[in-house]
Formats: structure tokens, C-alpha cells, sequence
């Protein structure tokens, strides 16, 4: 597998990668998520987009990504939306938090990247009993004729290695991880967005994925992204255009007696 380095992409990934729809938030309160007044770690934060947004919602959030780059970013953006988080730059599988310091710990657009037994003993560690531990994604979906399906085959005819292509944007092998990490009340759910980019923004979400800036060089980037710009003007000149996307969350509770008593 390619060595992939998000923190190449740091200033795409903050500017052009939309965070998750507002509806996630709603979703998951629904579903039995407090958030409010809640202790939240969120790994694999990258620029912060799911940390703000539970800060917002009222958690106290602890944000954790191993690329400084990234971080420094989302430090930018928390101080443009008057937001308070802390950030470790670390790994999700040895955040150095407190054991049982938290009561919900979302992974979000991130599970793929992580060993998932070591993370889960990690999350284990961190939850109190009875809490929440969430996984997310916001993935695009190259819907026959669509602009997703177009940028997929520029990605992988620009990087034959990146593996990413063709997904469903549905991870069924969550609630397998959930089962075996002994988390219990699993749930999962999902829904479609249209999600509205201008030409400049799609271009620069795309640069921001993990098969053009954050594994190829600076030149083939540039090359890349001319190419698109020519691709997008001959097929898909409407602008916005709309890029069809699916989230999908599964959601596990940690069982009284693996760690403390909330508070």
C-alpha cells in the first residue's frame, strides 16, 4: 500500500473537504448519542470538522491526528467559528489521554486508516462504562455518468496504486469491529446527500484525497489537477455541480463493568 501523508494535503483538506452534513448531528441523537455536556475524543480529526462540530453541540472535545499540518489547520478554523478544542498530535491507537476520560469517542471518515485492535483496546481504555463510541463516514459515490465516477477514473488512471476506487460508501464490517472490541446496543444506520462543490471546491476536495496530494508528488498534483479542470469544464460545466455522497454510522455501547461509572 502506498505511504499516504494527509498533511501534504493540509491546506486543500481544510479549505475544500465539506465536513458531514448537519443531519449526521440529528441522526445521532436520535439514536441515543449525547452529545451535550459530553467528555469526546475524536480520532483522526484532521482539520477538525467533527471535533467542531461536537464542540458546538455542547461536548468538551479532545482531538487526536498524528499530522501537525492538519492540526495546525484546524486550530485556524476553531478560531474563525469561535470554538474551543484540544488537540494531541498522536496516533488513535496511543492517544496518552486518561484512562476513562472520556464518554464518547468518534472516528470519523477515519476508521480505514487505523489498526483496529489496537485502537479498540485504546477506545476501551478511554470510554467510561456505558459510553458511545461512533464510526462515521462521509464517502462520495461514482454513480454511473456522475462527476464521482469522472474524478475516480482520473485518480486511478493518474495513480494506478490508489485502491480506493468503486465503493459503496457502506463499511458493514463496522459492527464486526464493534462485536469484537465486546462493544454492545450496535446500531447502524445511513443516508444520501447531494452534496453541492464548485468547480474550484470539487478540484480542491479532490486534491485533498488520499490518491492525489496526500501520495503523489507536487508536479504530478499540478498535472492532475489541470486535468481535471479540463475534464470538468467539457462534461460537467454546470456550476455547482452536485456530487452524489452516502454517510454511514455504527454506533456501540461499552458495557457496565468494562470501565468506570460515568459520571
Amino acid at each position: 500500500m502506498q505511504s499516504v501523508d494527509f498533511g501534504k494535503a493540509a491546506s486543500d483538506y481544510a479549505a475544500y473537504r465539506a465536513g458531514f452534513p448537519d443531519r449526521l448531528w440529528t441522526e445521532l441523537e436520535e439514536l441515543g448519542v449525547h452529545i451535550d455536556g459530553a467528555r469526546a475524543v475524536d480520532l483522526g480529526t484532521g482539520t477538525g470538522t467533527v471535533a467542531r462540530a461536537l464542540a458546538l453541540r455542547g461536548a468538551s472535545v479532545v482531538g487526536v491526528d498524528p499530522a501537525l499540518p492538519l492540526i495546525d489547520e484546524a486550530r485556524k478554523l476553531d478560531e474563525h467559528a469561535d470554538v474551543s478544542v484540544d488537540y494531541v498530535t498522536t496516533t488513535a491507537e496511543a492517544t496518552g489521554l486518561k484512562t476513562d476520560s472520556a464518554d464518547l469517542v468518534v472516528a470519523g471518515q477515519s476508521w480505514w486508516w487505523f489498526d483496529v485492535d489496537a485502537v479498540m483496546t485504546e477506545v476501551s481504555r478511554l470510554l467510561v462504562a456505558g459510553g458511545q463510541l461512533v464510526i462515521c463516514s462521509f464517502d462520495w459515490l461514482p454513480v454511473p455518468g456522475s462527476v464521482v465516477e469522472a474524478t475516480e477514473a482520473l485518480i486511478v488512471d493518474a495513480n494506478p496504486e490508489w485502491t480506493l476506487a468503486g465503493g459503496t460508501g457502506r463499511h458493514p464490517r463496522w459492527t464486526s469491529d464493534l462485536e469484537r472490541g465486546g462493544f454492545s446496543d450496535i446500531r447502524t444506520m445511513e443516508f444520501d446527500d447531494d452534496t453541492p462543490y464548485s468547480h474550484e471546491a470539487w478540484r480542491g476536495r479532490t486534491r485533498a484525497s488520499a490518491g492525489v496530494a496526500a501520495t503523489l508528488s507536487a508536479p504530478d498534483v499540478q498535472r492532475f489537477d489541470e486535468r481535471m479542470a479540463r475534464m470538468l469544464a467539457d462534461r460537467f460545466p454546470h456550476d455547482p455541480l452536485v456530487a452524489p455522497h452516502r454517510v454511514f454510522i455504527a454506533i456501540g455501547t461499552l458495557p457496565a463493568g468494562t470501565g468506570s461509572e460515568p459520571r
